[in-house]
């Protein structure tokens, strides 16, 4: 080997060197992926947007890291991540469009998403809307054009039947695929499910899989007056079946609903009680730290949307790293804060898969 060779590789490796040495001294720092933050390491972090709020149901910014605290199956965990910033959201429309959304309701609903989208969103929120009557549509995909997506929705002619179990069950891992780290859903629907084959319970299973939120609204035009954040409802008059408690924010008064058990219909089959299912609603908004508001009527719509834009921009974001296996069960989250005056929702779990 010639003098010129060897000088060359003793460079070579003396620069390998230099690039290899502060890697491998380097701490595990994290990184995000998918909109998930990851350490490098592969230990998952386990991300939690929440809401916090007085007794009158009014928001509570200017809190910091030390305020809360996060248990997982009942143990406290470490927060490595937090923010009191409003961050960028991947967000899902799903709009019922069947046919008693026409007229009226249809001419409020299409006012309030103008106003949700055009005027409430962020600039970096990107979105994309489906579309449900007898079966679900994608209408547009992921997209920051607002402009695009409220012509669109213009166009929509509401006619059919009900799919929304169905839609959701294509919306949720759509929404869960979005590139923030935020993501979540907002559902508005003035009926009951007539259409779906999916279950509640398998719905259920598979937005717990998932860092999604879930809001639903829904329109039950027998309500009367009594508020919840500026949104009107009542007690639906039918039979009481199952009492559960009244959702945050707002007066924890009881309600009673029909029980959502055994979730979608078959296909192409009509339900006898065509009014929105409260019960199944909170089934699917509950556990991933949304809520459900019934409005008295469509014109309710715009309060109830502008009141999701202003808890999504207001929200508290932290992480911890996972403390659980992926043995495929449910591990319960409860986050609290110091200050025993103020109400807390988050997801309330996830499932380690």
């Amino acid at each position: 080997m010639t003098h010129r060779a060897r000088w060359t590789g003793g460079l070579a490796t003396l620069l390998l060197s230099a690039v290899a040495l502060p890697s491998a001294q380097q701490p595990a720092e994290p990184r995000q992926e998918g909109g998930s933050f990851r350490f490098r390491t592969g230990v998952e972090l386990i991300n939690v947007s929440v809401s916090v709020s007085d007794a009158s149901g009014r928001y509570i910014s200017g809190l910091r890291q030390d305020d809360f605290v996060v248990y997982e199956d009942g143990v406290e965990q470490p927060i490595t991540h937090f923010s009191n910033e409003r961050v960028p959201v991947s967000l899902g429309l799903v709009i019922d469009t069947s046919g008693s959304m026409a007229g009226e309701k249809w001419d409020h609903a299409r006012s309030a998403l103008d106003r949700f989208l055009l005027q409430l969103l962020g600039p970096e929120d990107e979105v994309f809307v489906y579309q449900f009557d007898s079966d679900p549509y994608l209408l547009e995909g992921w997209t920051t054009d607002r402009p695009r997506l409220s012509r669109a929705i213009g166009r929509i002619v509401p006619r059919g039947g009900t799919a929304m179990y169905d839609t959701l069950a294509e919306a949720v891992p759509m929404a869960d695929s979005g590139q923030n780290r935020k993501k979540a859903i907002v559902i508005i629907s003035d009926g009951n499910d007539t259409h779906s084959s999916t279950a509640v319970p398998d719905l259920k299973r598979l937005i717990r899989e998932t860092e999604v939120l879930v809001y639903a609204i829904g329109i039950d035009g027998e309500s009367e007056s009594s508020t919840l954040g500026g949104v009107f409802r009542r007690p639906p008059s039918r039979p009481p079946t199952i009492r559960l408690p009244f959702p945050f924010p707002g007066r924890r008064r009881p309600y009673s609903v029909q029980p959502p058990w055994g979730g979608g219909t078959t296909r192409g089959s009509i339900r006898s009680n065509d009014r929105v299912n409260e019960a199944a609603l909170h089934e699917l908004t509950d556990d991933s730290g949304g809520r459900t508001e019934i409005v008295q009527s469509s014109r309710d719509l715009e309060p109830a949307t502008t009141g999701i834009a202003d808890e999504l921009s207001q929200q508290y974001f932290l992480a911890y790293p996972a403390a659980a296996k992926k043995d495929g069960r449910w591990h319960t989250i409860r986050v609290e804060v110091r200050d025993q005056r103020y109400r807390v929702r988050a997801r309330k779990g996830y499932t380690a898969s």
